[in-house]
């Protein structure tokens, strides 16, 4: 089931934003094949979410039989995606040009950290590297502070496998009309610039100065943060809206005639910002004045834009996740349930990794590969199971 059932993506394996991507098609109902190395680790896979709602082929893609392989699997697939270096598919025969040369129809996905082109697209870099370059990474931290990582949720995955998986589908929709493929060029540095698109605004009004921590959806606000409670835990915060802010001074007991006048504002100067360092200090005192526990009594479920700063684990057992099933157990691994959802093609539950192979001459079967053929490529090493 799914919005995307009927579809047949082969993904070349690799990391991070591919599998991600694949991940998000999978769930959605596409069928992925795929496309393992020979002594890939079953251990690891096991366990990856990323790695979920597929079928799994192991080709020796350096041989020039498993490439003729893979092409042979292409003439009946609807989409392929890779994220090797630029030049890297094409010089083991199955580029661009060799995949549509079999397929008019397919779409052709690739990500990248810097993109196809450009003088650094053939230079070796990870997420870090790339929101760097994007201009995201330096407005992030605390003031005074040098720039604060957050995970590699921006570049790999927001900015690199979602966009590859929203090109994917673009692409798909437009071959069914026209009845040409097309490749995707998905770069993580490119997704990551358009993540930025609110910020190029405010810096625009003079609302964003690139330094960490100075702006206040970035921490320097008081109305926009996390605070410690009294049991050592935490809390966050994100009254914008005067209403809202109206009720974080209500709930919580502060100074009216101090805080009113310093809430969020886009008029130049109205939020006093100079004011924020103080506040937040008083704001910080009144928190460690209650558990977590106590606060979340006081404030979650109003209108405050209040949330308890929570672990994975804790995540799990909230009660509004239980109540929208957002995660799920699959093999044993507690993950993230497919998002987003379906009033009518609902996503099934998550399949776990297959092993290593484990599906490689199904497929093969499935695609026309004599018994004879099928045997000749195990016994060559060329395709395993």
């Amino acid at each position: 089931m799914g919005p995307l059932a009927g579809l047949r993506v082969i993904e070349v394996a690799g990391m991070g934003p591919g599998p991600f991507c694949g991940m998000m098609l999978g769930d959605m109902g596409a069928e992925i094949i795929r496309i393992d190395r020979p002594g890939t680790s079953e251990a690891q896979q096991q366990v990856d979410p990323l790695c979920r709602n597929r079928r799994s082929v192991v080709l020796d893609l350096k041989s020039p039989q498993g490439v003729a392989v893979l092409l042979r699997l292409v003439e009946r697939a609807d989409a392929l995606y890779e994220g090797f270096r630029p030049g890297v598919a094409e010089r083991l025969g199955f580029g661009p040009e060799a995949c549509l040369g079999r397929n008019a129809r397919l779409v052709y996905g690739r990500v990248t950290g810097w993109g196809q082109d450009g003088p650094l697209a053939n230079v070796a870099g990870h997420d870090i590297n790339y929101i760097a370059l994007a201009g995201a990474l330096v407005g992030i931290g605390r003031p005074g502070d040098k720039p604060a990582i957050p995970l590699n949720l921006v570049g790999d995955f927001g900015g690199g496998g979602m966009l590859l998986a929203f090109g994917m589908v673009c692409a798909l929709l437009e071959a069914q009309r026209s009845g040409k493929g097309q490749v995707i060029d998905a770069a993580m540095i490119d997704g990551t610039n358009a993540l930025m698109a609110t910020f190029h605004g405010f810096r625009a009004l003079g609302l964003y100065d690139d330094r960490p921590g100075t702006h206040f959806l970035g921490g320097a606000a008081h109305f926009y943060d996390t605070y410690e409670t009294r049991d050592g835990k935490y809390v966050s915060i994100g009254s914008l809206e005067p209403k809202f802010y109206e009720l974080l001074i209500e709930k919580a007991g502060l100074d009216r005639a101090r805080f009113a006048a310093c809430g969020f504002s886009l008029e130049p100067g109205a939020m006093q910002p100079e004011q924020w360092p103080a506040l937040k200090a008083e704001l910080a005192a009144v928190f460690r004045s209650r558990t977590r526990a106590e606060w979340c009594e006081l404030l979650e479920g109003s209108d405050a834009c209040f949330a308890p700063v929570l672990t994975g684990a804790e995540a799990s057992r909230h009660p509004h996740h239980q109540a929208r099933r957002s995660f799920v157990e699959v093999g044993g691994v507690l993950q993230n349930a497919p998002a987003p959802r379906f009033s009518r093609t609902r996503a099934d539950d998550p399949t776990p990794p297959p092993r290593p192979g484990a599906d490689t001459y199904a497929v093969l079967g499935e695609a026309q590969f004599s018994a004879a053929e099928i045997a000749a490529l195990r016994k060559a090493g060329i395709a395993g199971g």
